[in-house]
C-alpha cells in the first residue's frame, strides 16, 4: 500500500511539472510585431496586428492581439519567414482583408506549388477570405494559372470590387483594407 501511495504521489509530481509547459503556447498579445501577422494562439485564434492611435502628435503604435477568428485543425503557430516569403504576405499588415486577393501578383505567389502546398496557414486564411467573398481559392488558382486577367475579372464580378462604389460609400472590402505598419526600430 505505501509503494501503490508513493508510485501515485510521484506520477502526480511528473505530471503537475508537466502541465504548466503543456499550456503555455502562443499568446498573441505578448508576440512582437514583426512575427503577430500569420501566427495562432493556443487558443486557435488568429493574431491580429492593430493599430494603436495616439493623441498629442505621438507616433502611432502597433500592438498584436487576439483575433475572434478561430482557425479550425491548427494552435500554437508562428509562420515561418519562408513561407510569409513564398506567399507574398507582409507581417507588418494591419488587420485581414481579401484585399490582396485582386493583385495579379501576390495571387500568382499564393497560387504557386511553393506556397499552396507547403503553407497551410497562409493558405488556409486565403481560403476563408476568398469564400467569404463568394470564391473558391482553388478555383480561383486554378484560373490564375490558366488565365490570369480571366481570374482577376471573375473575382471581381464576385462582389469583391476596389475602390467606393457608386455615391461616395465605400465598398466592403476597402472599409476593412490592410494598411503597412511601419517596420519596428
Amino acid at each position: 500500500m505505501a509503494s501503490s501511495l508513493k508510485m501515485a504521489v510521484i506520477l502526480l509530481s511528473s505530471v503537475s511539472l508537466l502541465l504548466p509547459s503543456a499550456l503555455a503556447g502562443v499568446i498573441c498579445e505578448e508576440l512582437p510585431q514583426d512575427l503577430c501577422a500569420f501566427s495562432i494562439s493556443w487558443s486557435s485564434k488568429r493574431c491580429l496586428l492593430e493599430s494603436v492611435p495616439h493623441s498629442g502628435g505621438r507616433p502611432t503604435e502597433y500592438q498584436c492581439r487576439t483575433s475572434d477568428v478561430v482557425v479550425e485543425r491548427m494552435s500554437n503557430w508562428i509562420e515561418t519567414e519562408e513561407c510569409v516569403r513564398t506567399c507574398g504576405v507582409d507581417r507588418n499588415t494591419v488587420g485581414i482583408s481579401s484585399d490582396s486577393l485582386l493583385e495579379p501578383r501576390f495571387t500568382q505567389k499564393l497560387c504557386s506549388p511553393a506556397c499552396y502546398q507547403n503553407c497551410p496557414n497562409i493558405v488556409d486564411l486565403y481560403f476563408n477570405l476568398a469564400a467569404g467573398e463568394g470564391v473558391f481559392l482553388s478555383d480561383l488558382c486554378q484560373a490564375q494559372r490558366v488565365n490570369p486577367h480571366r481570374a482577376m475579372v471573375e473575382l471581381m464580378s464576385s462582389g469583391a470590387a476596389p475602390g467606393p462604389v457608386a455615391g461616395g460609400s465605400v465598398s466592403k472590402l476597402e472599409a476593412f483594407a490592410p494598411a503597412p505598419a511601419p517596420a519596428s526600430s
